[in-house]
């Protein structure tokens, strides 16, 4: 009897780390569950995503969802745990899940104006989709059962978390507050044989990161300084994540992971 194709679920799957993880964790034989946010003008990158997948031979489900939305974050899980059911693929079905939620307020937190400033549910929210939904998916996907023995929650960091760049107050304090409930996390679930870790990638081209004010002076500072003298690609994220969601590598856990060619060292 062959054994049942291992599920990746990654959390902001329709660009930048989630989408390279996707094809990545699709090549190396998972099939893929993804939660992604999108309006009708970028849903044809997310069928693109798909159409990329299945020509990996994975079978793809994308859900298009707020993934700070309690309700549909329960909704979702019930329909993957059905999905798993149905082709006797539960418990345990799910072996990656991947935080790569981006959706925040880039604010800063004074300015001479009150509506140049952060507000407090500006603030909150950030904290919400960009660090705190990590505890909530996790505790809804272990408890459901989907995820079992060996699996791995990988949750996407930066160096904001430990410098400060223009407006990036509030994201800086959820990268902040998510490799702590890494931490958390990890203690929780070593018990359990899952592993949990942070990556901290380089300075990426992404979606996500042009919507930082002066973006482009941070590609061009990471340019110069680099001893490699190239960024950080979604591609070395999603080559890292496949090669360490192996049983074998789940006493490595409960750490932040530099993946950037030692760019923070030099920085």
């Amino acid at each position: 009897m062959s054994q049942k194709k291992k599920w990746a679920l990654i959390l902001g799957a329709s660009s930048g780390f989630g989408e390279a993880a996707a094809i990545a964790l699709a090549k190396a034989g998972r099939n893929v569950f993804g939660v992604h946010l999108d309006r009708r003008a970028t849903l044809p990158n997310v069928d693109r995503i798909v159409a990329t997948l299945a020509r990996e031979g994975a079978a793809a489900r994308f859900f298009n969802i707020n993934a700070a939305d309690p309700e549909k974050r329960a909704e979702t899980v019930a329909t993957m745990r059905e999905i798993l059911q149905a082709e006797g693929n539960h418990p345990g079905g799910i072996d990656v899940l991947l935080h790569s939620l981006a959706f925040g307020t880039l604010r800063p937190f004074l300015a001479d104006e009150a509506a140049e400033r952060i507000s407090p549910a500006q603030v909150a929210m950030t904290l919400e989709v960009m660090a705190s939904s990590l505890i909530y998916w996790t505790q809804e996907v272990v408890a459901g059962g989907l995820m079992g023995e060996g699996s791995h929650v990988f949750a996407m960091t930066s160096a904001g978390g430990h410098r400060i760049w223009r407006s990036y107050g509030a994201v800086s304090a959820a990268k902040a507050a998510l490799e702590s409930n890494c931490r958390q996390l990890a203690v929780e679930l070593v018990p359990r044989k899952i592993a949990v870790n942070a990556i901290r990638a380089g300075v990426t081209d992404t979606p996500a990161l042009r919507k930082i004010p002066e973006y482009q002076r941070m590609i061009d500072r990471c340019l110069a300084l680099h001893p490699a003298g190239r960024l950080t690609l979604p591609e070395d994220i999603g080559s890292v994540i496949t090669a360490m969601a192996r049983p074998e590598t789940v006493w490595m856990t409960g750490n932040v992971l530099g993946i950037d060619g030692t760019e923070d060292l030099v920085g």
